[in-house]
């Protein structure tokens, strides 16, 4: 009995034996078409555990509940809906069909894959998880995503990629294994031309365009322009001071920005981002005239001064000279720190090389002004010494201010070789003032001032003629120079000296006591000439023994004395 025939709508119980039998037959050979594919159904009822499907077999199947659930926990199906589902066979002894929803979605996305593949299409997946070479991607079956083909440039973080959602081509395909290769840099690449044939119709030079910050370094940044990076250095960022980029600028982030140079054969674009703004260097000149006094916030501390932002673009600076009228500041941080606001005097302007010089001091008063005021010449003052040099001492007058005291005026006569022979730092020391140079910032001041000058009354105290005793202080070439008293010298020529021969040197020797004949006085010249030949031959027949008996007492006390220092000097060491 044919098929055909039967009233497959009627019963079973109103067909007759060879009919049944027939159908059944039927049924049993079209179950391998059936069996495993995919065929569309009704919803009959949702359960607690299981969904009830009609797929038309006079026969009911069930799927569990849960494949019907999102992930929001709700279930996405009603009595009535037609859905999809997989056949995988029916059961011999009870009838029943053994039914898959999961089963059918991923039959339907196989289905889908091999059509894009064949058209050449794109598919759209969410990259799931982080796998050995690379990331594991949903696009309706599992598929592997390299790590090389992630983007156009190496991903050194690719876990970042986790969640996100994009468009991929399929490079490697084979549904027998159920092996997919997917590659997002291709599509990349393939977008990059496109947009890259759009820029290079409007890149040139001096183009302002719209970029897109790629990526950031420590000298600059990378920006898209479409399909064409260029480098956005960081000396054109900004007009002011920036340390790194990243004050900036991030990843991401779209700019406008000018195009400073570009090379056809290489490819290479430089980009200005502060040159599609204001130069604050233009009307710099107007707007800080020498003289005005400006406000600016300290941005960097060098050790020879403090640079002021005064605005952003343009700094001045602070030399530590013009910082405070205090010489003994050596560190401009001890003065201000970073951060600080300040008030500063212009004092100059380049314009060419960009920069401008302040002065910090010359908003306080001048304190070498006020000390001319204060201590006119003639003034007695009292200092400690704060430092000793080979020329003099500095005595400290007032906050920042020293005078020296030159070793040409500690005393009208005495020959200092040191002044560290007569003077320790933290001495107090009395001096008179000779001058105070506000100019020049110095301040004369003088030890032997205190007192009078001895040669203003020599002439009234000695003569031609007289014998005087004193003390070698000095030997030179042509003879020795003698102390006759306290800021007054003598010169004995060595043709002078009693003992004139040719070791006249080694005979006399400083702080030994002579006798001699003053045979020329010079007071405009302060100078003395003596004889000690003259001193014995005045003494001569008798006197002259006496003469050299004094001459040897006083050389010998002086030994003496010399000696007694020598031994306190040695008990000083120990």
């Amino acid at each position: 009995m044919s098929t055909s025939t039967i009233n497959l709508d009627a019963p079973l119980e109103d067909l007759s034996r060879a009919e049944f039998e027939s159908f059944f037959d039927t049924f049993l050979n079209d179950r391998s078409v059936r069996e495993q594919s995919v065929v569309t159904g009704t919803v009959l009822e949702v359960g607690d555990e299981f969904v009830t499907v009609d797929v038309g077999y006079k026969a009911e199947g069930v799927i569990r509940r849960s494949e019907f659930v999102n992930e929001a926990g709700e279930i996405t199906v009603k009595p009535g809906d037609k859905i999809d589902v997989y056949l995988d066979q029916m059961g011999e002894e009870d009838g029943l069909l053994e039914l898959s929803k999961e089963k059918a979605d991923l039959m339907k996305a196989w289905e889908e894959i091999s059509k894009a593949v064949e058209k050449d299409e794109t598919v759209r997946g969410l990259i799931t998880s982080r796998v050995k070479g690379g990331l594991a991607v949903d696009i309706g079956v599992k598929a592997f995503l390299p790590g090389s083909q992630v983007d156009l440039r190496p991903v050194k973080n690719l876990d970042k990629l986790i969640g996100e959602t994009h468009d991929f081509k399929i490079i490697k395909f084979n549904k027998k294994r159920g092996n997919i290769v997917l590659s997002r840099r291709v599509l990349l690449e393939r977008d990059r031309e496109d947009k890259k044939s759009e820029t290079l119709k409007s890149l040139k030079v001096g183009a302002v365009m719209m970029g897109t910050i790629k990526n950031i370094t420590d000298y600059g940044a990378f920006v898209d322009l479409g399909g064409i990076d260029g480098l956005l250095h960081i000396t054109d960022m900004s007009y002011g001071r920036i340390q790194h980029p990243s004050e900036l600028f991030e990843v991401s982030a779209q700019i406008e920005i000018k195009v400073l140079r570009y090379d056809e054969d290489t490819g290479r674009v430089s980009l200005g981002y502060k040159q599609i703004r204001p130069d604050p260097w233009e009307d710099a000149e107007y707007k800080y005239p020498v003289g005005a006094t400006i406000r600016g916030r300290v941005v960097s501390l060098p050790e020879y001064g403090a640079f002021v932002e005064l605005e952003d673009g343009i700094e001045g600076l602070v030399h530590i000279s013009e910082m405070t009228w205090n010489k003994r500041v050596k560190s401009p941080s001890k003065l201000v720190n970073i951060g600080d606001v300040v008030e500063a005097r212009v004092l100059g302007i380049d314009l060419e090389n960009r920069r401008i010089s302040l002065g910090m001091r010359q908003l306080e008063q001048n304190p070498w002004e006020a000390a001319a005021d204060k201590y006119p010449p003639g003034t007695v003052v009292t200092g400690k010494v704060r430092n000793i040099t080979d020329f003099g001492i500095f005595i400290g007058i007032e906050d920042g201010i020293d005078g020296l005291v030159h070793v040409s005026d500690m005393g009208w006569g005495q020959r200092v070789k040191h002044p560290s022979e007569r003077y320790n730092k933290g001495d107090d020391v009395e001096a008179r003032v000779l001058n105070v140079d506000v100019e020049n910032e110095r301040f004369s001041l003088g030890i032997k001032q205190l007192g009078d000058d001895p040669w203003k009354s020599v002439s009234g105290r000695y003569f031609l003629g007289q014998v005087v005793n004193g003390k070698i202080v000095h030997k030179v070439d042509f003879g020795v120079f003698v102390e006759i008293e306290d800021g007054v010298e003598g010169l004995i020529h060595h043709s002078e000296l009693a003992n004139n021969s040719g070791d006249w040197q080694t005979a006399y020797v400083e702080g030994q006591a002579v006798a001699a004949e003053i045979i020329n006085i010079d007071v405009g010249d302060r100078k003395v000439s003596l004889s000690e030949k003259s001193a014995i031959d005045r003494a001569a027949g008798g006197d002259v023994s006496e003469v050299v008996r004094k001459q040897s007492d006083s050389t010998a006390k002086f030994g003496d004395i010399m000696g007694d220092l020598s031994k306190r000097m040695r008990q000083k060491d120990e």
